[in-house]
């Protein structure tokens, strides 16, 4: 099903009250969450009781008091310290994974396709590396569980849009996509897990798959060394630096750069990606509404239209939105939720799926891998199981 269809089927689903006519079952939802190491995500945890084809049946939280708290909040039947035990006690149809530290995503999605669940729904990141993305994927494809990631942005409908409009030639030739992080306290490698991961992750709707990187990483204007690596946040492994900049090279050939500096960041400039053409750009903020703009004219010239930056729609630009709540139904992961629910009676992925997920983390790899070559440009399809942080 192709990403229009799918939306236009959710929404109209959303608003006549199921999320699949006809299934006539209403599924078991299992909740790993952690209190103290990654929590809940952003609201993971109760979005699946605003679906009435939808039942918590268990809660698994290591934090006794997070669990106590969790089962009361979530109205879960059944609460346990150890979501191994949950998993072969509950039984579930599908599996949340919340977490925000992705240290323990492997570990969970493993045991949720062994326990026989039909779908995930996990908190991104991803993984740690890629040797965890292809074991994840190969016990999935072996299992034909669905796993789709809460990249909530990519489920929103003005993307295709946007795709449709360069398609048209609205923004000219495509010269480059422009990427910056959220660059708070976390500028750096740590802002390209955490916040680079979601643009990352959108980038390759508009340049093709991403195939190679050269990237350098800095702490207080030099390289950073071997040395200056420590335990990052949020369990994403070893970081380092202040700074960051990388090039990738794209399917389509047009170069794909994000860059991120510790504290450079404005509430209203940063993270978020620019799709630059000869004739206008494209630029998009996540977690916003409009989540798109546009500003026709090459923005290579002294003086641009007087028009200024025009809202895109699902519908096009400058064309109100038709859509009513839409920015709740994107960032309360409810779109996100609805297509997983969908891929369970249907022969398809999700629409941001394991395999893109993967892709993600084959990113965040090659900036890594590139820097310890010292810039050099490294291929994806040559790039190493581990992280390279952590072998270096």
């Amino acid at each position: 099903m192709k990403r229009r269809v799918f939306l236009q089927s959710a929404l109209g689903i959303v608003s006549a009250g199921s999320v699949w006519p006809g299934s006539g079952k209403q599924l078991t939802v299992a909740v790993a969450g952690h209190t103290g190491r990654g929590n809940y995500g952003h609201g993971m945890d109760a979005l699946w009781l605003t679906f009435p084809e939808t039942k918590i049946t268990g809660i698994a939280d290591a934090d006794r008091e997070g669990l106590a708290k969790a089962m009361t909040r979530l109205q879960a039947e059944q609460g346990f310290s150890d979501y191994h035990e949950m998993l072969r006690k509950v039984k579930p149809d599908v599996l949340c994974v919340a977490p925000r530290h992705i240290d323990q995503h492997r570990d969970m999605i493993l045991a949720g396709i062994e326990n026989g669940v039909k779908g995930i729904y996990t908190e991104k990141p991803f993984c740690r590396n890629i040797a965890e993305a292809d074991e994840i994927i190969a016990a999935a494809e072996k299992s034909g569980t669905r796993i789709a990631l809460a990249h909530r942005n990519r489920y929103h409908p003005v993307l295709p849009k946007v795709q449709e409009l360069i398609s048209e030639g609205a923004a000219g030739n495509i010269l480059e996509i422009r990427m910056r992080g959220k660059e708070d306290h976390r500028g750096g490698p740590l802002d390209l897990w955490v916040l680079g991961s979601h643009v990352l992750n959108l980038a390759p709707l508009f340049s093709g798959k991403l195939k190679a990187c050269s990237a350098s990483i800095y702490l207080r204007n030099q390289l950073v060394r071997k040395q200056d690596l420590s335990v990052g946040e949020e369990g994403v492994g070893p970081v380092g630096g202040d700074r960051l900049h990388a090039r990738f090279e794209s399917e389509k050939g047009i170069p794909v750069y994000f860059d991120s500096i510790r504290k450079y960041g404005t509430s209203d400039a940063n993270f978020g990606m620019q799709v630059i053409g000869t004739k206008g750009v494209f630029d998009i903020r996540i977690d916003t509404e409009p989540l798109v703009h546009f500003l026709p004219g090459n923005i290579n010239t002294p003086v641009l239209n007087d028009k200024g930056w025009l809202p895109v729609s699902s519908a096009g630009i400058a064309e109100p939105e038709p859509v009513a709540d839409l920015k709740s139904f994107i960032e309360g992961h409810r779109a996100a939720v609805i297509d997983l629910l969908e891929t369970l009676h249907a022969d398809r992925q999700p629409v941001c799926n394991m395999y893109e997920g993967k892709a993600t983390i084959d990113a965040i790899m090659a900036v890594f891998e590139s820097h310890t070559r010292n810039g050099q440009q490294v291929l994806f399809s040559e790039l190493r199981p581990e992280n390279p942080l952590s072998v270096w």
